[in-house]
């Protein structure tokens, strides 16, 4: 069916803009895997940009998923969200589930855009000329964001992209497709400025990229989706052939170029063991010292983000260093660190036998630092799901490979991931991984499926009994209302104290321990043999003792035991067996 054009840039166009770029970097990906050279050829370029756009994709769903459910209760007008509203969501979204230079790059490409659409105010929609601005500010923020620029690289493209959108008079479809164009000359130009590009036969991995998210971009405008460039489609016969390259060069290939291993944007050094990146929460001073300080550790440096929160990307030897200068900056987390010369898709030409998979394996996503400590020592993988930043499905699937087995179980632990866990589940399969989800709707659901977990029985019957043990909690949370909304129990207000049994709201009231001991009442009145309570970093002092000397008074038979699980945004997490 062909998409319906958007004349304006308004929320509905990002919408739009970010579904059809996924559906883009999803047809190009394994192209863009393919003639990924530089810096490193570890061919993850294309899973990264997809990776960081379906994050931002989904973080645009929310926002409409949340004005409508907004305008049903009475909180929010009818209609769309405003333009600045969508563009806010889109940038956040990129810069969370930001992966590699390239999606760490394409991230702060969306925040550049970002700023300039909000700083309109609420106004619906922009023009030809405010898309423009946008694309300017958003090249140029980029390259700022980049430790040492090189040409040949996204940084080229996204400025040719700004330039030819300048040059430009008319709507947002003109704008658009100008754009496009500068972007695809630029791509093209591309192994005539990198010698690693030349040699190898390629455009640059990260540009080619950017190419397919603006022609998503003229498809929102138009409804068309443009004429494939010379560039692009000598892309597509190139990846083939560079995938015989690699296979013969291995890695190798990356230290062709001018000043070896730097990032997708950056020229390096001599190729630093580790690629470090976090999110990090700490102020502009700060970042600026850890700037200095990482710039000194190693290459590849990328930082993007701002008001408080960072996405930061470094290639070095010490990868504890670069975490401790985070430590000192402020407050890293997700932390993710590969090494270059691991069992991993950096050096998959390499000769080196893979390391046997383990049979089984289980995949939970928690919602607190805590939790994710407790699931681990439990021998489970785990996906760090923090307050209003759910997992991606692309997320999901990588921590279905990263528990390299055979046999994967997974918990999605909320109800609103059920969905995003499905389409994960069903990638691993395509990949050859038997997976079984297993619909646990709360973390003290997938505790109890995992304290049941037996590696050694049968596949299915270690399923069967790991659904029946999550089936048989039930699950509350006590939390704080956010908006006046409607309930089962009632008119909740801003600030309210809120008991949900099962994912509906059971009680308001102002105390949070004597909120979380109603609840607890309800769900022993019909029987338990163990309370589960999860507490977070903001629950008031003494509600554990509170709950546990009242299970011991008014229930005998009942054992409690209690985990800290950390931000994990719930105040209390109940669980009755």
């Amino acid at each position: 069916m062909a998409q319906v054009p958007q004349t304006f840039f308004d929320a509905l166009a990002v919408r739009t803009w970010c579904g059809l770029a996924l559906t883009a970097l999803g047809r190009a990906r394994e192209e863009i895997d393919a003639i990924n050279v530089y810096p490193v050829a570890d061919g993850d370029t294309g899973t990264n940009l997809y990776l960081t756009v379906e994050s931002a994709a989904t973080a645009v769903e929310a926002v409409f998923a949340g004005h409508e459910a907004g305008a049903a209760a009475g909180s929010a007008p009818a209609g769309t969200p405003s333009l600045a509203d969508a563009a806010r969501a889109m940038a956040h979204g990129a810069l969370i589930g930001a992966r590699g230079n390239s999606g760490t790059i394409l991230a702060q490409l969306l925040r550049g855009m970002a700023q300039v659409l909000t700083a309109e105010g609420e106004t619906p929609h922009t023009d030809g000329d405010g898309l423009s601005l946008a694309l300017r500010h958003a090249a140029d923020s980029a390259r700022q964001a980049v430790a040492h620029p090189v040409e040949g690289t996204v940084l080229s493209v996204a400025s040719a992209a700004a330039d030819a959108a300048e040059g430009a008079e008319g709507d947002c479809g003109t704008v658009a497709r100008a754009a496009y164009r500068g972007a695809c000359a630029a791509l093209a130009a591309t192994p005539g400025q990198l010698a690693v590009l030349e040699h190898a036969g390629v455009v640059d991995a990260g540009g080619r990229g950017l190419v397919a998210v603006l022609a998503a971009l003229v498809e929102t405008f138009t409804g068309e989706v443009p004429a494939v460039s010379g560039a692009v489609s000598a892309a597509t016969a190139a990846a083939a052939a560079h995938a015989r390259v690699r296979a013969v060069h291995g890695a190798d290939c990356a230290d062709d170029g001018p000043g070896g291993a730097g990032s997708e944007g950056e020229a390096g050094g001599e190729g630093p063991a580790f690629e470090v990146i976090y999110l990090l929460e700490a102020g502009d001073t700060a970042v600026a010292r850890l700037r200095q300080r990482l710039d000194a550790l190693g290459d590849s440096l990328v930082v993007v983000g701002g008001d408080g929160l960072w996405n930061v990307h470094v290639h070095v030897d010490d990868a504890g260093a670069a975490v401790e200068a985070g430590v000192e900056a402020g407050r890293p987390y997700r932390i993710r660190i590969t090494h270059f010369g691991a069992d991993d898709a950096h050096t998959r030409g390499s000769e080196r036998p893979p390391r046997e998979r383990v049979q089984r394996a289980v995949v939970a996503v928690v919602p607190g630092e805590g939790l994710a400590g407790l699931y681990a020592e439990a021998g489970a993988t785990t996906v760090l799901a923090r307050p209003g930043e759910p997992p991606a499905s692309g997320e999901l699937v990588e921590a279905v490979r990263r528990a390299h087995a055979r046999e994967v179980v997974l918990l999605p632990n909320d109800a609103d991931l059920r969905h995003t866990a499905a389409a994960a589940a069903e990638q691993a399969r395509t990949e050859g991984i038997r997976v079984a989800l297993i619909p646990t709707r709360s973390a003290v659901q997938g505790i109890a499926a995992l304290a049941v977990h037996e590696p050694d029985r049968r596949f299915d019957e270690d399923v069967v009994s790991m659904t029946s043990a999550a089936g048989a909690t039930r699950y509350a949370e006590v939390t704080v209302a956010e908006r006046q909304s409607w309930t089962m129990a009632g008119i909740c207000q801003a600030g309210d104290v809120l008991g949900l049994i099962d994912g509906d709201v059971a009680v308001i009231g102002s105390d949070v321990a004597a909120a979380a001991e109603s609840v607890l009442n309800r769900m022993l009145a019909a029987g338990g043999e163990l309370v589960t309570l999860v507490l977070g970093d903001e629950a008031p002092e003494g509600v554990a003792e509170r709950l546990e000397a009242r299970v011991r008074e008014a229930y005998l038979a009942v054992d409690t035991v209690v985990y800290r699980g950390g931000r994990q945004g719930a105040l209390v997490l109940i669980g009755v067996e």
